[in-house]
């Protein structure tokens, strides 16, 4: 039966301890209308509450969990004030903060993962990627509107998307060896927009075709 103090909450109101409940049972029973039951059935929440709180069910449920470890992870950075870092600095802190945030559980992440690689989950796995990058390149001051504003989140969104699998398999102490491999993944990244910009100084400076042409 439910209790006084959920029979009096809006469905909408019921979604944040549901979705706290249910973080419970995903490691056994993954992003599933079990576990989504279990969690409406620890909560004294009834069925149909649930139902109302998530009706597209339990890859609803795991949306809002990927939303609200996104709004912490920007308070997070803030309280961090990773601004005031070198951009190299801020974004490989951006990383570590979010996978070492109390709400990040591996076999939480695997089970969501394995959710979001189905074809029709997608979108929402790349929407929520691309969010997670977005947030880590305003938290280091990012105020980029042109091309680049799509470079730096897709090139963060991919080296992201390798330190979390590694992660996902890492057994060394405190994970070192993610930490390792993120800091080789940021290096490697930088020395390629570095080639890049001096490619492009190159090409500024080279003689133009077309000029040489217009002359003759």
């Amino acid at each position: 039966m439910p209790t006084e103090k959920t029979e009096d909450m809006t469905p909408e109101e019921l979604r944040t301890p549901l979705l706290a409940a249910m973080l419970q049972h995903v490691p056994f029973d993954g992003w599933s209308t079990a576990a989504l039951k279990l969690a409406a059935k620890d909560s004294a929440i009834s069925a149909e509450l649930a139902e109302l709180a998530f009706p597209r069910g339990a890859i609803e449920a795991l949306e809002l969990h990927l939303c609200q470890a996104d709004k912490d992870l920007a308070h997070a950075l803030a309280d961090k004030n990773v601004q005031a870092m070198k951009i190299r600095e801020g974004i490989i802190e951006g990383i570590r903060t979010r996978l070492k945030m109390p709400s990040t559980n591996r076999e939480v992440v695997r089970r969501g993962l394995a959710v979001l690689a189905l074809p029709q989950n997608i979108a929402l796995g790349s929407k929520s990627l691309w969010r997670t990058a977005d947030i880590m390149w305003k938290a280091v001051g990012d105020t980029s509107t042109d091309h680049n504003w799509y470079t730096k989140r897709a090139t963060l969104s991919a080296v992201y998307s390798a330190v979390l699998l590694y992660w996902l398999n890492d057994d060394s102490e405190d994970y070192a060896d993610t930490w390792a491999f993120l800091d080789r993944r940021i290096e490697g990244v930088m020395k390629f927009e570095k080639t890049k910009f001096q490619i492009k100084k190159a090409l500024e400076n080279a003689p133009s075709l077309a000029r040489f042409l217009g002359r003759l």
